[in-house]
């Protein structure tokens, strides 16, 4: 098989430098895809998967962009298997105007690579880890966007040199989807189409970084309301709303928040503030990996909610807990055989599985959840969601060499 290396690199850096950043405002309101850009992204990706020599094409409504390979003559009847990546990068940091850089033959040296980011292997393992690798970075004023589009690259790649080479092969379906990092990413994927049983993410980090198992995830919408007078006069009048948010947020433990916490470790996470004295809303990401544990952290909120009306006389506090996603854990281990094959495919290319729980959540936990098992796969993307973020050109290839290998796995008889 040639080396497609340089394809794959040109590739990642193009999509990299299109925007794509989701609006989660919008997500949470049912808007879908939740920006502009996740549309414009998509008709090119479907551009793309025609120059490649994939017919079978649509982009949906809502931005999902759907592309299926038929079998190989022969191969029919073989199992469908379908591959995922997301499309939109977070909103917490500016996707916008990405410039990447690159680093050939990574040295093992610290990176300065601008705007005061520092990329340290003696601070990163990964880093140090990739010594000899070409590394692709940030300037330090944006996000990456490896997370996915490292994962999109990988897939395209894969399917344009099973084409090429005339790799034989059963059905393979791509789905590439918008609003992932909003945690609405298979809100209305059309699962009518899809006629794979079982499916991958390539969603993952480090090489052999495998994950069948992720979070459950719960967000809680907490919102205060206050009594509003002249602050010359509020005595003994006023509450004040955004004391009592203040107070509330003082009695999540802070042993408990992402920052104190890793492995199988759950959390508290407030991620939004926002009103006034008479009312004010906070939004908490609640996280764990059994729904006993998460039901715990629920009945918590709520008890913390009935303590803060109590300290505050005349206020009322108002709790709203919607369901994100769950672990993957349980129905993944229903279907074996699919955690198996991916085993399998990165061992043959010489590679040590490594699987560990996902502290997040993917497209894939979402549609496990649906009915069709979908594990994670590494990309060679690292230090998602930040200015610091990069990716590794030798371990993005490893991950299209896996897409290929599960192709070929799943064509055995």
């Amino acid at each position: 098989m040639e080396n497609t290396q340089d394809i794959l690199l040109e590739r990642f850096l193009r999509y990299v430098k299109t925007w794509t950043e989701s609006n989660t405002e919008n997500a949470d309101k049912g808007i879908q895809p939740s920006s502009p850009m996740q549309t414009d992204f998509a008709k090119e990706l479907e551009k793309e998967l025609k120059s490649i020599g994939i017919t079978d094409i649509f982009v949906s409504e809502h931005a999902y962009v759907c592309a299926r390979l038929p079998a190989t003559k022969g191969y029919e009847n073989f199992p469908s298997v379908g591959f995922l990546a997301h499309m939109d990068t977070v909103d917490e940091v500016t996707g916008k105007n990405v410039n990447p850089q690159i680093f050939k033959n990574y040295d093992g040296s610290v990176l300065n690579i601008g705007n005061g980011i520092v990329l340290d292997p003696e601070k990163d393992k990964h880093l140090a880890e990739s010594v000899g690798q070409t590394i692709i970075t940030t300037d330090g004023t944006t996000l990456l966007g490896a997370d996915d589009k490292a994962g999109i690259a990988a897939i395209m790649t894969a399917l344009e040199n099973i084409i090429k080479n005339d790799i034989p092969h059963g059905q393979i379906e791509v789905i590439f989807s918008p609003d992932e990092e909003t945690g609405h990413g298979m809100d209305k994927v059309p699962t009518e189409w899809i006629q794979s049983k079982q499916c991958y993410t390539l969603d993952g980090g480090h090489i052999g970084e495998l994950e069948a198992e992720c979070f459950t995830a719960y967000k809680s919408e907490v919102t205060f309301t206050g009594v509003s007078t002249h602050t010359g006069t509020a005595r003994p009048n006023m509450v004040n709303s955004i004391t009592m948010l203040s107070a509330f947020v003082n009695f999540l433990p802070q042993t408990e928040s992402p920052e104190t916490t890793d492995g199988y470790q759950g959390f508290y996470a407030p991620m939004q503030i926002s009103g006034g004295i008479e009312q004010s809303q906070l939004i908490i990401f609640n996280r764990d990996f059994t729904m006993e544990k998460m039901q715990r952290r629920l009945d918590n909120i709520d008890i913390f909610a009935k303590a803060i009306e109590a300290k505050f006389p005349g206020g009322k506090v108002d709790v709203k807990h919607t369901k994100q996603y769950v672990n993957m854990k349980e129905k993944l281990d229903q279907n074996p055989l699919v955690v198996e094959k991916l085993t399998e495919a990165v061992k043959n290319l010489g590679i040590t599985p490594i699987f560990s729980p996902i502290r997040g959540g993917t497209d894939g936990s979402r549609l496990t959840e649906m009915g069709i098992p979908t594990p994670n796969v590494f990309t060679g993307g690292h230090n998602f969601h930040s200015r610091s973020e990069w990716a590794s050109l030798e371990q993005m290839d490893a991950a299209s060499k896996t897409v290929i290998e599960l192709v070929k796995l799943w064509s055995k008889a």
